[in-house]
């Protein structure tokens, strides 16, 4: 039934057109959004929510909008009500709206609880020719206690040098469960990693790729130099996969991977994870919608589904 407005106050209609757009976002047809070919959170996001076909090839809807950066997504999600999209979790701001997956918030506790399904790490990857004295240096300050603070402030999970995540477990020579939250023991686990020390190293480190793993790695880079003035170290976002290759052919000290490397990569290079990251699924912040099944999110992208009534509920 239509309503008729001619009744209504002047306020009132206008309120009712504002919230048109809500309803429009739910009812009308989806806008996909995705990332660019070669990008490592698209290839970390189709792996884990599953589009691809039997061949683990891409299947991501040929109708989508595709961006080549996280602000890409960001802006053309903020600017869709009918758009939704994937960005990292640690480039997550209010200008969208994150979905609850299975009933998960993207946080690092729920990542770290196994209860939030997209996630993945976030991988620096080299050659032996191409690992120097002050790479190692610079890897090792990434991996000190004073570089894991800056990927845990950055929003992102921190991990221990061999690259497994800290899972915030208190021992019980140290607090018993009810002392002590999952919070308190992981400022706890990164207090026992090492400290870093400056070596008084000089030279240039070339870090190649990724677009998501960048904004901490600039962070990181911006704290390494602080300590060590006479070394310079020089971060390109180019994607996941140019990262990769950079580091392959010696063009880059660090290629930058937010994915997994695939076999190929890992024949030919060394590669450690800096830190894991939760793969957010965004939508216009005036989208009424909160939560999303991970099956109607590989819907979506495989592009079964086209209109937001036709999400199951």
């Amino acid at each position: 039934m239509k309503k008729s407005f001619k009744v209504l106050p002047m306020l009132a209609v206008a309120g009712l057109a504002l919230s048109s757009v809500s309803v429009l976002a739910q009812e009308g047809p989806i806008t996909v959004v995705s990332r660019e070919d070669g990008s490592g959170t698209r290839g970390a996001f189709v792996e884990i929510v599953g589009v691809v076909d039997e061949n683990d090839d891409d299947m991501t809807s040929v109708s989508a909008v595709i961006q080549n950066s996280t602000n890409g997504v960001m802006q053309t999600v903020a600017g869709d009500p009918a758009a939704i999209g994937y960005i990292s979790l640690g480039s997550l701001d209010d200008s969208v709206k994150p979905l609850l997956v299975d009933g998960a918030e993207a946080t690092p506790e729920a990542i770290l609880a196994g209860e939030y399904p997209i996630s993945r790490p976030f991988n620096v990857a080299w050659t032996e020719e191409s690992f120097d004295e002050v790479t190692q240096d610079f890897l090792s300050f990434i991996h000190s206690a004073e570089g894991q603070a800056i990927v845990e402030g950055e929003g992102y999970i921190q991990v221990t040098p061999a690259g497994d995540a800290i899972d915030g477990e208190a021992t019980e020579e140290e607090a018993t469960e009810e002392e002590a939250t999952e919070e308190e023991a992981t400022e706890e686990a990164a207090t026992e990693l090492p400290s870093y020390e400056a070596a008084g190293l000089e030279g240039t480190i070339e870090v190649v790729g990724s677009t998501s793993v960048t904004p901490v790695m600039e962070v990181l880079a911006e704290e390494y130099q602080a300590l060590n003035p006479n070394v310079t170290v020089n971060v390109t976002s180019n994607g996941s996969t140019a990262g990769m290759e950079a580091a392959m052919n010696g063009t880059a000290n660090l290629g930058m991977a937010s994915r997994e490397l695939s076999d190929e990569e890992k024949e030919v290079l060394q590669f450690d994870a800096i830190a894991l990251d939760g793969i957010a699924v965004i939508v216009h912040n005036d989208n009424p919608l909160e939560e999303i099944s991970l099956d109607n999110v590989r819907a979506i992208f495989l592009g079964e589904l086209t209109d937001w009534s036709e999400l199951a509920q």
